[in-house]
């Protein structure tokens, strides 16, 4: 890909707003979409000769992009090719990075194929679900894992192994880079098991339903913080009366609180950031506990003091 063709295809000073779960975020000096792996390599591949930071994201879940925007080039990972092969008990998938998790798991269950009926109703791509070892309801991508496609800076693509890439509780190797160095999850494969397609089914209409009694609607990010051994964050955040608790457009939900909604349509980084810090410095000052984020902060950040509104003082 040429400078030309990248000129051609990028949009100037997009609001990733347009790109993120929760409807937030300032302005890429550039974006453009990626139709295919290749075109992902391609493009990441020209940033690099360019000297241009290169961010990729996918679904825009987990990530809160911060009002002053994202330096350089952002890349929209929209490949989205799916290669199943069955044998008579067993079958895998080589799913590109860009499927959503929700649409691999359709086609798995569709297929008669268990082993991603947890992911039914989770947001997010393949992709930064490896990167984050994504998971729900007792299971997450290292489950059934296989093998992935990454392409380091400047290198050709190589294959990781789950032992190579270090998969712990929402981490992995991949997460400890800054996010405009990190190797890119270019595709993985998953080891399946055939099953009754109607239990698939029940199990996945399950998870669905629980997840809308227990979570809110509306624009979030996703869990907000990592669980603490023995423990769960959201309860400890409701323990400090922090539900409810808003700062301009953004709220600690009072459904959940490890979620933090876009209540107004119109919040800012800054409110949700703001939140953030509130909510670790009243757990940590009450339980001694020092919350560590599962979400992650990408852009520029310089964040002022805001007062707190509508929620009182919690």
């Amino acid at each position: 890909m040429n400078v030309a063709e990248l000129q051609a295809r990028a949009k100037l000073h997009e609001p990733l707003s347009r790109y993120t779960t929760a409807r937030i975020g300032g302005p890429a000096d550039l974006l453009v979409e990626a139709r295919s792996t290749e075109e992902l390599i391609a493009l990441c591949e020209r940033a690099d000769q360019l000297g241009l930071p290169c961010i990729v994201l996918g679904g825009g879940a987990n990530v809160l992009v911060s009002d002053a925007g994202v330096r350089g080039l952002v890349v929209i990972n929209r490949s989205k090719a799916m290669r199943f092969t069955t044998r008579q008990t067993t079958a895998s998938v080589d799913v590109d990075s860009g499927v959503a998790l929700a649409t691999l798991a359709r086609e798995c269950i569709e297929r008669g194929l268990g082993g991603f009926e947890w992911a039914i109703s989770v947001p997010g791509t393949v992709g930064g679900a490896i990167v984050g070892n994504a998971g729900a309801h007792g299971a997450d991508i290292a489950s059934n894992l296989n093998l992935v496609r990454v392409m380091r800076r400047g290198q050709p693509p190589e294959y990781w192994t789950p032992r190579q890439l270090q998969l712990s509780y929402r981490s992995s190797a991949l997460k400890r880079y800054a996010p405009a160095e990190r190797p890119i999850v270019l595709s993985a494969t998953f080891d399946l098991k055939r099953d009754n397609r109607n239990n698939l089914e029940r199990r996945a209409h399950e998870f669905i339903a629980r997840r809308k009694a227990t979570q809110p609607p509306g624009a979030s990010i996703g869990s907000m913080f990592k669980n603490p051994p023995g423990d769960f964050a959201g309860r400890l955040i409701e323990a400090c009366g922090l539900k409810g608790t808003r700062i301009g457009g953004a709220m600690i939900s009072d459904i959940h609180a490890n979620f933090f909604v876009n209540v107004s349509g119109e919040a800012r980084a800054a409110d949700v950031k703001a939140l953030i810090d509130l909510a670790h410095d009243r757990v940590l000052e009450r339980f001694g506990i020092d919350l560590e984020l599962e979400i992650e902060l990408i852009g520029e950040w310089e964040m002022p003091q805001l007062p707190l509104h509508n929620g009182g003082e919690p």
